[in-house]
């Protein structure tokens, strides 16, 4: 089974992309410097929203997550697990970690990139208020 999301938001000024486990992005529109995880604002949505058949499928064993972020000229995909023990209840952050941690924002785990190894000249097109989009899709095993 597999199941697609699109998320669209924007950089700001104080995106740092220093973070080392984690990325994120929120439909908050405000940051300050200590948010080194955050690469997007004013995100359509957040971890409650998602779908409710694409939460279904990334809550499956062995699910993988593939998310696409562009800004229209810089491409990362990145690659993450899902898990049965997926929360997906935060209202505005949705969160890819490096590590199995859970809690009630995080989408994507083990992730193979980070705030701090996404290219540093899509940080920098972030950091100037570029519109990022961030594509997801979801697929269980064979």
């Amino acid at each position: 089974m597999e199941a697609h999301e699109t998320i669209r938001c924007r950089g700001h000024s104080s995106i740092s992309g220093l973070h080392p486990t984690t990325f994120e992005v929120t439909s908050e529109t405000n940051l300050t410097p200590k948010g080194d995880c955050i690469i997007g604002v004013g995100a359509e949505k957040g971890a409650m929203a998602l779908d409710p058949v694409f939460k279904q499928v990334i809550r499956t064993d062995g699910a993988v997550l593939f998310t696409r972020l562009s800004d229209g000229n810089i491409t990362v995909v990145v690659h993450s697990r899902g898990s049965p023990h997926l929360l997906l209840t935060h209202p505005t952050d949705l969160v890819w970690r490096r590590s199995g941690y859970i809690d009630n924002r995080t989408i994507g785990l083990w992730s193979d990139h980070v705030a701090a190894s996404l290219p540093r000249a899509l940080i920098s097109r972030l950091q100037r208020g570029e519109a990022l989009v961030v594509e997801m899709t979801a697929v269980t095993p064979d």
